[in-house]
């Protein structure tokens, strides 16, 4: 099992709810990795949980830097989760979380790019229910990433401005937290509370 120098983490997180809320995450120092903070992670999961998207799920965490996103639905009740992440100390980090919260069997670490893993996904006739993309701010390819999306999933969309959906999305909530801004929609018309293309108001937390 690779673990990451103590020099080259910081345990300065923890799961923030269910069965292992309280519990520390590391996290590797430097600015390749932007954890999603405990108070926006609640606020997703609170919303998740509304929408009934996470028990018993199968769940992609794309861009997972130390895990902390796919973690906490599996400590709320999701059935699995893959880990995508490509940077070095990140994986490392995410296989120390795994380990030490044992959860090796409930969770998949895939080294590599969240495109090719999509893609292959796609090829196989696999899915998920719940893709949670969290990608380093100024990501700009989201266009692409999106079209790479199972249908039928409810999808967590975390970064720095409001991203457009593709058309046939229903989106449940976006929702600014001061620079961070999340939408959480689903990859067709799962749920009728909102027509398809709907134009949801965005939310302000300060």
């Amino acid at each position: 099992m690779s673990t990451v120098p103590l020099d080259r983490h910081t345990e300065r997180m923890r799961v923030v709810s269910g069965n292992l809320g309280g519990r520390k995450l590391v996290t590797p120092d430097g600015e390749d990795t932007r954890p999603t903070s405990e108070r926006v992670r609640e606020a997703i999961f609170n919303s998740l949980f509304s929408l009934d998207a996470i028990d018993d799920a199968r769940v992609l965490d794309a861009f997972a830097g130390s895990g902390a996103l796919g973690i906490e639905a599996l400590s709320r009740g999701a059935s699995h989760a893959t880990f995508v992440e490509t940077g070095r100390d990140a994986l490392a980090a995410l296989r120390e979380n795994l380990d030490t919260l044992q959860l090796t069997r409930e969770g998949r670490v895939v080294p590599g790019d969240a495109f090719a893993h999509l893609e292959r996904t796609a090829a196989g006739g696999d899915a998920y229910d719940l893709v949670l993309l969290d990608p380093p701010y100024g990501f700009d390819e989201w266009e692409a990433l999106l079209a790479l999306i199972p249908e039928d999933a409810v999808v967590v969309i975390e970064s720095d401005r409001e991203i457009a959906v593709p058309d046939g999305w229903v989106v449940h909530r976006v929702k600014h937290y001061g620079s961070t801004v999340v939408t959480i929609a689903s990859s067709s018309a799962i749920s009728a509370d909102a027509p398809a293309g709907a134009d949801t108001p965005s939310e302000e937390e300060t």
